[in-house]
């Protein structure tokens, strides 16, 4: 009976030792995943139809990333409802760090344009602003005008109408927005892709687009229809002699689109960063960016800090724009 009590210290030393040996191994289990990461192929989901924006930066990128990674990424097609279906399940996903999704400026937007969405943001973290794409006002040749100002003035005379790829779209808001800025009387006409949108704009059903470069400015340059400027801080260095909104005469209206990342909310930090920080590499690798700018979009690569200001910054400019304009999703 005299030794009990140095049995039970040294029992409890013993249990103390092994307890600390298996956090050890738990913390080491832990974070082995992370330094191997990724050991096998990731999946990108892109909520929109192959051959769109979207789809197009998003390929041409992550198979740069793909390659410094080791491991391939898997582009997985989910379009529709403005991106929800595809967020979804990106947010529904394992935060493993083999699920990510691929989003435009719409992802903002759908914040204050659906009453209730079946994700909420506070679902997905910030990866990386991937991309620009500028924004060009594109207008019909039957309309008597020659430049973005021109545009204007007859829009508080006559009646217009803006194209857009949907309801909650970056060129719906856009368009909204310049309308109700500049006093326009303008409809908005909803379509479900850009051929439909160009044939009519060719013809003269509808009167103005703002879209990006890649598929309307071949037929601008062929005099089919009129580019008239651009909504980015500085003018796009693959279209220079395109000016500005602001050069046109209306300051202070910058507004463009984007494409990021974003995963889901407890993927670990350490894989987030690390995705960060190579998909700013492939971005602004020369083969990358020479690509991304001939196509009409512009290589950026962020932090995931910055993405996330960028995304609360629109946030809160969409949400403005949705209000004045009345419009909503049920």
């Amino acid at each position: 009976m005299a030794f009990a009590p140095h049995r039970s210290r040294r029992s409890a030393l013993c249990a103390t030792l092994a307890l600390s040996s298996l956090v050890l191994t738990g913390t080491s289990w832990a974070q082995e995943p992370t330094a191997q990461w990724p050991s096998k192929p990731i999946k990108l989901i892109v909520p929109y139809t192959p051959g769109g924006s979207t789809d197009i930066v998003s390929r041409t990128v992550f198979e740069a990333v793909g390659k410094r990674l080791g491991q391939p990424v898997v582009i997985e097609n989910k379009p529709g409802a403005n991106s929800t279906i595809g967020v979804t399940q990106t947010a529904r996903a394992p935060a493993d760090g083999y699920n990510f999704v691929s989003v435009l400026a719409a992802y903002t937007v759908n914040m204050s344009l659906y009453k209730k969405l079946p994700y909420q943001p506070s679902d997905l973290v910030a990866v990386s602003h991937v991309a620009d794409l500028p924004m060009f006002l594109f207008a019909a040749n039957k309309l008597p005008v020659k430049n973005a100002k021109e545009l204007a003035e007859y829009g508080k005379k006559q009646p217009l109408n803006y194209a857009s790829s949907g309801t909650g779209a970056s060129a719906h808001m856009i368009g909204a927005r310049w309308a109700q800025e500049n006093g326009l009387n303008a409809q908005h006409v909803p379509y479900n892709g850009s051929a439909p949108i160009l044939a009519d704009l060719m013809s003269g059903q509808v009167d103005m687009l703002f879209d990006p470069a890649l598929v309307p400015m071949p037929h601008a340059k062929s005099g089919k229809i009129k580019v008239l400027a651009v909504a980015s801080k500085q003018r796009w260095p693959g279209e220079p002699d395109i000016p500005t909104m602001e050069e046109a005469g209306f300051p202070g209206f910058v507004m463009n689109s984007w494409v990021g990342v974003l995963a889901p909310k407890g993927t670990p930090q350490p894989i987030v960063d690390k995705l960060s920080k190579t998909i700013a590499e492939a971005v602004q690798s020369p083969e990358v960016k020479a690509k991304l700018t001939q196509l009409g979009f512009g290589a950026i690569g962020s932090t995931p800090a910055q993405f996330q200001q960028l995304i609360d910054q629109d946030t809160a400019m969409y949400k403005a724009v949705i209000t004045k304009a009345q419009v909503s999703i049920d």
